[in-house]
């Protein structure tokens, strides 16, 4: 059977008993994931344990956790919880997140992300696996660190949300798999690429390391609505300057100039409407259900071996994860 996951976002549009419904049909269909990212004040977290005691058989992802604002040994004793409500179907998705929130909202300075996530990495994979653990690193200095009895029974799967070469190398190096956000289908070969090289560098096999992405989807008759919405999505994240940066560097410097610039004046919908519809369609599947099938189905040629779509809203919310759920099966 083909490999599907979802992303449910955690956001207000999406209450907690629609997030419920959802995963379970995604569930009932055969999806191997459902993945909760954080926004929107709120936590990934606090979602997941909701959802675990009421599914049986989907895994639980957090997609992402940032790293910057908790220990890894908090870290590890979340992920051990959740392992532990899940009845093993935890899966601990980490990413170093992004500086202005990490600065500006959290009051954190946001410094060696690389040094951070390698640390993080070490610490929260050899806590989970139920080692007692001193480190003297760069970022962190532990000595005797330990879950104890609380270490999971089951080996909890660590992803880290990578999209650089240096960070792609450092998942291929460390991690169980990747999630690419943002997942342009000219950027899977070089992804690929770069995670390779890092399992090499470690003495692992490449094939061992996961390839999972976000792929914002619509599935809509109406075509305008459906490319309006994801070209406003697109136009926030562009705002960004990590993001910005990556969609210059996928081959949309024209777009992200005009959106820079009309973003300055604060106005998001003259940026929304710099996003051109090949962009568009590099880095989101719009259609209806037969078209969004084969595109999917395309990128897996290209190396995403675990497609997560991210359903975008239309119109009604729910309706619109909905539609993207029901048209596939795994």
């Amino acid at each position: 059977m083909p490999r599907i996951a979802v992303r449910l976002e955690n956001d207000p549009q999406l209450p907690p008993a629609d997030s419920l419904a959802l995963a379970r049909l995604a569930e009932s269909r055969g999806y191997e994931m459902v993945w909760v990212p954080e926004g929107s004040g709120r936590d990934s977290l606090t979602q997941l344990a909701f959802l675990a005691p009421q599914t049986q058989t989907i895994r639980l992802a957090t997609g992402i956790l940032p790293i910057y604002y908790r220990t890894p040994m908090l870290t590890a004793m979340s992920a051990a919880g959740l392992a532990t409500l899940s009845q093993g179907r935890f899966v601990l998705g980490l990413g170093v997140g992004h500086r202005p929130s990490v600065e500006n909202v959290h009051g954190i300075p946001f410094r060696r992300p690389l040094t951070h996530m390698r640390e993080t990495l070490v610490l929260a994979r050899r806590l989970l696996d139920g080692e007692s653990v001193s480190l003297a690193g760069r970022q962190f200095n532990v000595g005797n660190a330990t879950l104890g009895a609380a270490a999971p029974l089951q080996r909890v799967p660590i992803y880290v949300a990578a999209l650089g070469p240096r960070m792609l190398e450092l998942t291929g190096e460390l991690a169980d798999g990747v999630l690419l956000n943002w997942t342009t289908s000219s950027y899977l070969e070089q992804a690929v690429h770069h995670l390779r090289r890092g399992a090499e560098k470690a003495g692992r096999d490449p094939a061992e390391i996961d390839i999972a992405g976000y792929v914002r989807v619509a599935v809509s008759d109406n075509l305008r609505d459906a490319r309006a919405s994801l070209q406003e999505q697109i136009a926030r994240y562009a705002s960004n300057p990590f993001y910005c940066n990556f969609f210059r560097e996928m081959g949309f410097g024209p777009e992200m100039a005009a959106a820079a610039d009309a973003i300055d004046r604060g106005d998001l919908r003259e940026a929304s409407g710099c996003i051109s519809v090949e962009m568009q369609d590099q880095v989101a599947v719009v259609g209806s259900a037969e078209e969004c099938r084969a595109e999917i189905e395309r990128r897996r040629g290209l190396g995403l071996a675990l497609p997560v779509v991210a359903p975008f809203t239309v119109d009604d919310a729910r309706q619109s994860y909905q539609r993207v759920i029901e048209t596939f099966e795994g």
